[in-house]
């Protein structure tokens, strides 16, 4: 029963600093739930992105970027048909895998329009239309499977992280993206082909790489559209992921031919005039807000191909429970470090050593495609580790004081109990036996007033100073850095050389002072000791009627140190009832995580006494 209330009483200490952090998991679970914690988490996201490991180049992919001096030399934009008809039978004529053209053209734009219409006559060359408001139709010449929109997907903060790969019209037309009709095209030349998939049906499927659909709640989202047929983008790291070539290095013969023969060929604008960007936080560049569209292009037709062909991954996301789980499980580590850990230097270190362990797991699963909630993890983390400790200060310090508040009220209570009131009793037990004479009157008060002086300066010694010392009385003070028997038995042969009724009847005195365990005990705990010993033979000494035997034993054994004081008495003058004494032998019982017993003999007598284990509980923290 003993060992199940201390475990009661362990955890119930727990709980009670466990509350202030439950409410914390709770708010930043909130706050991820309402989304206010969605920019931080995309953030997150991107940091680690521009923190992986450079990828090679891509050679797969060859992008023809329509630059500033092209358009030059051009002398026009929008760039011409005629000029544009003769790039695209250049790459033809090099043997490109697929052609995909990133620049609308919904209408001629002479010169050259019946050039670009013959030009436009092979299947592998893909031309593109919006979807999105507002719609831009394709080039009215070709077929739907030439044709790919080009819409993207921006989030709240203007950034591209997602790629459509397929979406309806406002007639409810399905639509595919230039990314998928690129990819599509290019697989089938290694005999892969687009079908459906298996674990989610409404995802798509090249070969036995099923591309994950994206969902309103994927990792950091919350709550977001999810129409259409959505996956995340895994841009390919470092500085230069594709060759960019200019449209006058293909016209002049300076592009190697093995760059586009059996290759994916896009072709854009990166003139900076035309601002075909799109703002991209993820990838480390010098200019990491912006890549040009066709780049965006690129990186998404990347990501589908080297999925199929290398098993780069794609990014998947936990379920919600799991995600919820996983933050539950860092708040209760932040609880655990700041109810365990006191010392300010040692819970910085623990707090650092488990944000190191949070973000690398992190961000070692986002290198394998799986993007967690490292943002709310690490609030509940901080703020329970970090944060509640000032609450835990403030909570021990309010503890502390009340402690110190009792400390005083018992110690005032042992110093005018064992002192004065001792020697009143005496004086009034003499007075009526008639004993006493007037001179002996006297000296009995003005020893009663020395002892009543002294309460105050031993009060202030005890709760001021906090000293070494335990002040048995006016003229006996105890050093209690000296070995705890030793100190107890001072306290034993001060008790007995009092005046107390009891104790001149006694002829048998065993006493056995052995070396105790005094280890995790405080001096304040010593302290108390000191007064149960003394408040327990006090005792002796008040009621123990006819008690001609005493016992008085300290020692220690297999894990356990002992107390005890018995006697023989008769019981003709029984104790009162439970007083102040006895709350304080359970208090310092309950303090030591020990028992306290005070009971009648079977043969006469009383026994008192107190034992304590000194194995120290896992779960208690003083």
């Amino acid at each position: 029963m003993s060992a199940w209330k201390t475990i009661r009483d362990g955890l119930a200490a727990w709980w009670h600093v466990a509350l202030p952090g439950t409410i914390i998991i709770g708010i930043v679970t909130a706050a991820r739930l309402t989304g206010m914690l969605q920019w931080l988490e995309w953030k997150a996201f991107d940091q680690g992105l521009r923190l992986r490991p450079a990828e090679p180049v891509d050679e797969r992919i060859l992008i023809v970027g329509i630059n500033e001096t092209d358009i030059q030399r051009a002398r026009t934009y929008p760039i011409s048909d005629d000029i544009l008809a003769a790039l695209l039978k250049e790459l033809q004529a090099n043997q490109a895998a697929v052609i995909g053209l990133d620049i609308v053209r919904d209408l001629p734009v002479p010169p050259g329009h019946t050039a670009l219409v013959e030009a436009f006559q092979n299947p592998r060359v893909i031309a593109v239309e919006k979807v999105l408001y507002p719609p831009i139709k394709p080039p009215p010449t070709l077929p739907s499977e030439q044709i790919g929109f080009v819409d993207a997907l921006l989030d709240a903060d203007r950034s591209l992280r997602r790629s459509l790969l397929g979406t309806s019209d406002l007639r409810n037309n399905w639509h595919f993206s230039l990314t998928l009709r690129l990819a599509e095209t290019y697989l089938a030349t290694q005999h892969v082909a687009l079908e459906n998939g298996i674990r989610d049906p409404g995802a798509m499927r090249f070969g036995g790489v099923e591309l994950t659909r994206f969902q309103p709640n994927f990792g950091g989202y919350i709550s977001t559209d999810a129409g259409g047929n959505q996956v995340m983008l895994n841009f390919r790291s470092g500085p230069k992921p594709f060759r960019i070539v200019s449209l006058q290095d293909v016209r002049s013969g300076k592009v190697d031919p093995a760059w586009i023969r059996n290759r994916i060929v896009l072709i854009g604008i990166t003139a900076s005039s035309v601002k075909d960007v799109v703002n991209v936080s993820a990838i480390d560049r010098d200019n990491p807000a912006q890549i040009y569209g066709v780049e965006a292009q690129a990186h998404a037709v990347s990501q589908i191909v080297s999925a199929v062909l290398d098993q780069r991954p794609l990014f998947n996301a936990w379920a919600d429970g799991w995600e919820y789980i996983w933050i539950v499980g860092w708040g209760v580590v932040g609880i655990c470090l700041g109810r365990v850990i006191r010392a300010p230097f040692g819970l910085m270190l623990g707090l650092a050593i488990a944000c190191i362990t949070l973000i690398s797991i992190s961000y070692g699963l986002l290198l394998l495609g799986w993007w967690i909630p490292m943002v709310p993890a690490l609030l509940v983390l901080l703020l329970n580790g970090a944060g509640l400790t000032v609450f835990y200060r403030y909570e021990q310090d309010l503890r502390s004081r009340l402690q110190d508040r009792q400390r005083v009220i018992d110690h005032t209570f042992n110093a005018i109990h064992n002192g004065p009131l001792q020697t009143l009793a005496s004086l009034m037990r003499q007075m009526q036996s008639q004993e006493l004479s007037s001179s002996q009157i006297l000296v009995e008060l003005q020893q009663l007033d020395r002892e009543l002086r002294s309460v105050y300066d031993s009060v202030c010694q005890e709760a001021l100073e906090q000293s070494h010392h335990f002040h048995l009385s006016y003229e006996c003070e105890l050093n209690l850095q000296e070995p705890l028997d030793k100190v107890l038995q001072e306290v034993y042969s001060s008790v007995m050389e009092r005046d107390l009724p009891c104790f001149k009847a006694l002829k048998v005195q065993l006493v056995t002072f052995e070396a105790l365990d005094e280890r995790y005990l405080s001096v304040e705990k010593k302290r108390s000791l000191c007064r149960f010993l003394e408040e327990a033979l006090c005792n002796v000494g008040k009621h123990a009627v006819n008690a001609t035997r005493l016992e008085v034993r300290c020692s220690y054994s297999q894990g356990c140190n002992l107390l005890q004081v018995m006697d023989n008495g008769s019981g003709s003058n029984p104790a009162p009832p439970e007083g102040m004494g006895t709350q304080q032998a359970k208090r310092l019982a309950k303090q030591l995580r020990g028992k306290f017993l005070r009971e009648e003999r079977s043969t006469g007598g009383t026994l008192c006494e107190l034992r304590w284990t000194v194995k120290k509980a896992w779960f208690w923290s003083r």
